[in-house]
């Protein structure tokens, strides 16, 4: 498979229209843009044949979290799609990430979501998980591993638990600013400290998409990234 760009563009929003000025500006720079629940559900799967024809590798951030059969069906479809990464969720177990990995295996690089990056430690007795926040995110990353799924997405305060993790396993990081902290995510960093500290791709959207210059936005944080030292690449 192709090696992935370092970072991923997330696009928001339920239409295409207000997004090819941005687009527009990307293109040929070496990004991924990242398609999520809002925009593939508003536009369907030809929001990829859309992206891939303007020559943009393709981010598939679903999520898929249901019986292991299902999730294999869906992967399988995801992967005709010809997307570089797509997201499972680890919370779906070890059945389910296993199937993931089976399906995606030489198609398409399947990641698990450990832990979403909006919640944080007050969050977790709500949805029923009393262990600290960190233990939750070492235990899917270590599941994701073990099932053979080709990365996982942590937040950037998480990468340390991947130190012993082959080269090749994909970290994947949202929650990247210009400054860390705001908005609706809780465990955030800027592009320069989670690339040093190991990150493969990272996940940047609204820094991109909000900035009077979109292509500069892009640019700079290529440069952040470089400037890290660190040459982490997948290519597997």
């Amino acid at each position: 498979m192709r090696p992935l760009p370092r970072l991923a563009v997330a696009l928001d929003g339920t239409s295409v229209e207000p997004l090819e000025p941005i687009l527009d500006q990307l293109h040929g720079l070496p990004v991924l843009v990242k398609v999520g629940l809002s925009l593939y559900t508003a536009v369907g799967p030809s929001i990829v044949h859309h992206m891939r024809m303007a020559g943009f590798d393709v981010f598939l951030d679903l999520k898929f979290h249901d019986i292991p059969h299902q999730v294999g069906l869906a992967v399988a479809a995801a992967a005709k799609l010809d997307v570089a990464l797509l997201t499972v969720h680890a919370a779906g177990g070890q059945a389910m990430l296993e199937a993931a990995a089976q399906a995606g295996r030489g198609k398409t690089r399947v990641v698990a979501v450990s832990v979403l990056t909006s919640l944080g430690e007050a969050d977790l007795p709500a949805v029923g998980i009393d262990a600290p926040l960190i233990e939750v995110v070492a235990r899917r990353l270590q599941l994701a591993r073990a099932c053979g799924l080709a990365g996982a997405v942590m937040s950037p305060h998480e990468l340390h638990l991947t130190h012993d993790f082959a080269a090749e396993f994909v970290r994947v990081v949202p929650g990247i600013r210009a400054t860390a902290g705001g908005d609706d995510q809780t465990r955030t960093a800027t592009a320069r400290a989670a690339a040093a500290a190991g990150a493969t791709v990272l996940v940047v959207g609204r820094p991109i998409l909000a900035a009077a210059d979109p292509r500069a936005a892009a640019e700079h944080l290529l440069a952040e990234i470089a400037a890290s030292g660190e040459t982490h690449v997948a290519t597997r």
